[in-house]
């Protein structure tokens, strides 16, 4: 067994992948402090919708997205580590129509406590997935720190008239999710050893798949709104979707796909700290059917790394986009709809 085998990567970081956010609440204490930006007409998306990326128009007919993303590990192979991380940051494009195209790597290092391999199958990892998505990297930058950390920042393009913002969602539209969620809770198991070799194969699975082909099938349809669910957790990033677009979103909990057995580590008490932040976040705006207990409602806050697209789409082709999407191998589900009543609120059905 070779050196890096042996590491577990995890027990380096408190926190892991996207659950490492700053959370919620306390980032949006930070932000509205921020000085007033001067306004500029080829700004097409800035901080105000909390969107997945900045878009910027550099004529007609093509728009700059840019985005940066990176983290603590959130599995123990270093290898599978870089390619998660890489495929969470170039998400962003895909959430808003754009193309990816070139990346920055993002590196924190304790380079004199780690061996060095295990930063390279870290780097080999996200060169992989680049590859795999059609980006070049031209750079990056790296420090030396006792808690690894890494990333990308991603450039893309897009038309102008094809961004798919978080703002946008119209009453009637009907909600697709593109992954199953619960990531943030088997991710806290794998720290506590608590899954099988096969259960960590998946999850990892999961979240190393590219939102490529999600983006791809639906830019064949009438998208109103697009987000990726992250950190935020499902219940989160729906909310910024329903008051970016100022409607309300209904969502069926039986409906929502979820990994295998993250109730059941839920119940056990594998519950992550940014799960139960999420929740605290959406007291007032989400609102819970009476008979869904505090587990079904940490879950559907669970804190989600690389997680899939949730689309906003017309709803006279939701189901031809589903059945696109099933057919092009997406773990899709048709999870709710978006409503006219309640602006920015959620209501979660059983």
């Amino acid at each position: 067994m070779s050196q890096n085998e042996k590491i577990k990567l995890t027990s380096y970081s408190s926190k892991g992948g996207c659950g490492c956010k700053i959370g919620p609440a306390d980032l949006q204490q930070v932000l509205r402090n921020l000085p007033e930006t001067v306004p500029n007409p080829n700004l097409l998306v800035g901080l105000d919708t909390s969107d997945d990326a900045g878009v910027y128009r550099l004529s007609d007919d093509l728009a700059l997205v840019q985005t940066v993303d990176f983290f603590t590990p959130i599995v123990d192979e270093p290898y599978d580590f870089g390619q998660i991380a890489a495929a969470n940051a170039i998400s962003d494009i895909y959430a808003m129509g754009g193309k990816p195209l070139t990346a920055l790597n993002i590196v924190a290092f304790p380079i004199h406590t780690l061996d060095k391999q295990v930063l390279a199958d870290i780097l080999r990892g996200a060169g992989d997935k680049m590859k795999e998505a059609g980006v070049t990297l031209v750079g990056g930058h790296s420090i030396d720190d006792k808690e690894p950390k890494f990333g990308l920042a991603v450039t893309g393009l897009v038309h102008p008239d094809r961004v798919r913002a978080n703002a946008g969602a119209k009453p009637g539209d009907k909600l697709i999710l593109t992954k199953p969620i619960g990531v943030g809770i088997l991710t806290t198991s794998i720290k506590k050893d608590q899954l099988s070799e096969e259960e960590i194969a998946n999850v990892t699975r999961v979240m190393a798949t590219l939102n490529k082909t999600a983006a791809e099938v639906m830019d064949a349809f009438e998208v109103h709104a697009c987000t990726d669910v992250t950190g935020f957790g499902l219940l989160g990033h729906a909310s910024e979707m329903a008051k970016a677009s100022g409607a309300g979103i209904r969502m069926i909990r039986h409906q929502v796909p979820f990994l295998p057995r993250v109730r059941e580590l839920a119940e056990q008490g594998f519950v992550p700290g940014g799960t139960k932040n999420n929740f605290a976040h959406l007291e007032g705006t989400v609102h819970f059917d009476a008979s869904l207990d505090q587990i079904d409602q940490w879950m559907l806050c669970d804190a989600v790394t690389s997680g899939g697209l949730l689309i906003a789409v017309e709803s006279s082709q939701a189901d031809k986009l589903l059945s696109e999407l099933l057919a092009n191998h997406v773990e899709a589900s048709l999870i709710g709809e978006v409503v006219s009543n309640h602006p920015g609120q959620i209501s979660v059905l059983a």
